[in-house]
């Protein structure tokens, strides 16, 4: 039997076997125009499945302009929530207060740019985390807890802090190219799942040979 169920919501049954339900494919709960999800991504907090998409992305209407994409594997812990483009004031002139969006006939800033906001696969947002606008976060990356992620950040990169910025990379280079080629995220599940002594150990040789 897998370990992975792409059909579930609450895809962890604890040891005694009771479902967690504070985590959830998203995916499967989650049905926006705006929102592009890959398998197996969850997403951990306290509310109901419904409310995923509000928590996830409060700004994210479904009239706006931009996107948040969201890759495969990705796993964001509690807390964490992405601000997106259409959260912007007018910052041009000599006032941010958006006084157009109190009437519905002027609501709403078309004229500001938008820049959809991209997670790559397999990246582990922390709790608590913050994703800024428009940014676009590497395969592999980690975003540790408390971070605000302000500008883009490169795969298999450890940032954090406030403006998040780089704490070291996971991996040299040559390591990090090897990786994003292979791209295990696409490979059918049986064969994750067949490999995953060498994904979990870190023995790149094997990954190669699989």
């Amino acid at each position: 039997m897998p370990i992975l169920d792409a059909t579930a919501v609450h895809p962890i049954t604890l040891p005694d076997g009771t479902i967690y339900s504070d985590t959830v494919y998203l995916k499967n709960v989650i049905d926006h125009p705006r929102m592009e999800i890959g398998d197996y991504s969850y997403y951990t907090h306290p509310g109901k499945p419904e409310d995923t998409a509000g928590m996830l992305a409060p700004y994210l209407g479904h009239g706006v302009r931009e996107r948040l994409v969201i890759g495969k594997f990705v796993q964001i812990a509690r807390g964490s929530y992405f601000i997106t483009s259409s959260a912007n004031h007018p910052m041009n002139g000599f006032t941010t207060y958006p006084f157009r969006i109190f009437k519905p006939e002027t609501f709403g800033y078309k004229d500001l740019p938008v820049k959809d906001t991209v997670v790559g696969h397999d990246v582990w947002i922390g709790h608590d985390a913050a994703i800024m606008p428009g940014v676009r976060i590497g395969a592999g990356a980690i975003i540790a807890a408390g971070s605000v992620v302000a500008r883009d950040v490169p795969p298999y990169a450890v940032v954090g802090g406030n403006p998040a910025t780089i704490i070291r990379m996971r991996y040299p280079t040559t390591v990090i190219d090897e990786l994003l080629e292979i791209a295990w995220w696409d490979w059918p599940l049986d064969k994750i799942e067949a490999n995953l002594a060498a994904l979990e150990s870190g023995d790149l040789a094997s990954l190669k040979m699989a």
